[in-house]
């Protein structure tokens, strides 16, 4: 597949914290689980009310595992390529499917519904690349268009180019879809605070997490949950307890905040590069969760055998999933008792 040409944009990147450049968390990571699927990349995780993982494979196809992990089970395809993936109140299934776009699945009868197709007009541009979501409880579904630029296979350019194209938009049970949130660096991961006082969405691009407040006194404010994080953030999940679960996809890479504010024929240069030497995730497994005032509570992070690049996060009782948009399985640990 040819190349799309990039326009980059100057910016200057805060220094990355140290924590960057460590290869280990605060916390010791538990020993993890691999289960294998009948297909390659599960980009995210999912749990229903029976706690089955769901998750959903390049191919388009959306596979449950069984309450012990074991078993996958194809129960639908949505004829494009599943990245996030929720769990409603009533046990279907939301996906954020990159070339069709918001849908939703009755894994019970493998029925696929589309709420916002491809290519359909929102505010200010048609919807490109669906990337994750979040379910309120009046059945409101917020999600992130990740880039107006490119397409997935195309991710690295949306990082290298900077021209922030991404977006927060939301879907009504009524049928409308708005545009919530414009000008975000690679829109990611997406979720609720849980009394829904405010979404928050992860830039990849901008190694940060943007809040948009719902209720209260700050009513439309937006600011920023987490700042200069030392890692890419893909996508987010909240737990009973009240943390955000970040999947990090890999750390900073030093290559591209050093050409990030030379002039734009460097990156184009860099983008040139062949595949081999272009910049690539780090082979880690790493996610970090965070409270409502952005502290980090957990910070797991080590090389595992098999599986890295988490792009996908969920926490179920003291277990928590990962998933990741390379490699054939997903991934499981248990937490230690008390966070760090």
């Amino acid at each position: 597949m040819a190349r799309p040409r990039i326009d980059p944009v100057v910016w200057r990147p805060e220094r990355a914290p140290a924590r960057a450049r460590q290869h280990s968390g605060t916390d010791p990571m538990p020993p993890v689980r691999l289960h294998a699927l009948p297909g390659h990349g599960p980009e995210d995780v999912a749990v229903d009310s029976a706690g089955r993982v769901y998750t959903g494979l390049a191919d388009g196809r959306l596979v449950r595992l069984s309450t012990d992990g074991t078993g996958p089970r194809v129960v639908a395809e949505t004829g494009g390529r599943p990245l996030g993936v929720e769990v409603d109140r009533d046990d279907r299934l939301v996906v954020c499917d990159a070339g069709r776009g918001l849908l939703r699945v009755d894994p019970d009868t493998a029925r696929v519904s589309t709420l916002v197709a491809a290519g359909t007009p929102v505010g200010s541009a048609p919807l490109r690349l669906c990337n994750n979501a979040a379910v309120a409880g009046d059945g409101s579904i917020w999600f992130s268009d990740s880039s107006q630029r490119f397409a997935l296979a195309h991710w690295k350019a949306d990082l290298l180019e900077h021209s922030g194209t991404g977006r927060l938009l939301r879907w009504r049970p009524d049928g409308r879809t708005e545009e919530v949130l414009t000008g975000l660096q690679f829109a990611n991961g997406v979720a609720l605070a849980a009394d829904e006082s405010y979404v928050v969405v992860a830039e990849t691009g901008a190694y940060r997490l943007t809040r948009v407040w719902l209720t209260g006194p700050r009513t439309g404010d937006v600011d920023q949950l987490a700042d200069n994080l030392p890692g890419f953030p893909d996508n987010l999940a909240p737990d009973d307890d009240g943390l955000l679960w970040i999947a990090m996809g890999s750390p900073r890479n030093a290559l591209l905040d050093r050409v990030s504010p030379w002039h734009p024929a460097v990156r184009r240069a860099v983008w040139a590069l062949p595949d081999f030497l272009q910049p690539k995730p780090a082979d880690t497994a790493w996610v970090q969760a965070v409270d409502a005032e952005g502290r980090v509570r957990y910070d797991l992070q080590a090389c595992v055998p098999g599986f890295s690049m988490v792009t996908g996060v969920r926490r179920h009782g003291a277990t928590v999933w990962l998933g990741s948009l390379h490699g054939g399985a997903v991934a499981a640990l248990d937490l230690p008792a008390v966070p760090s």
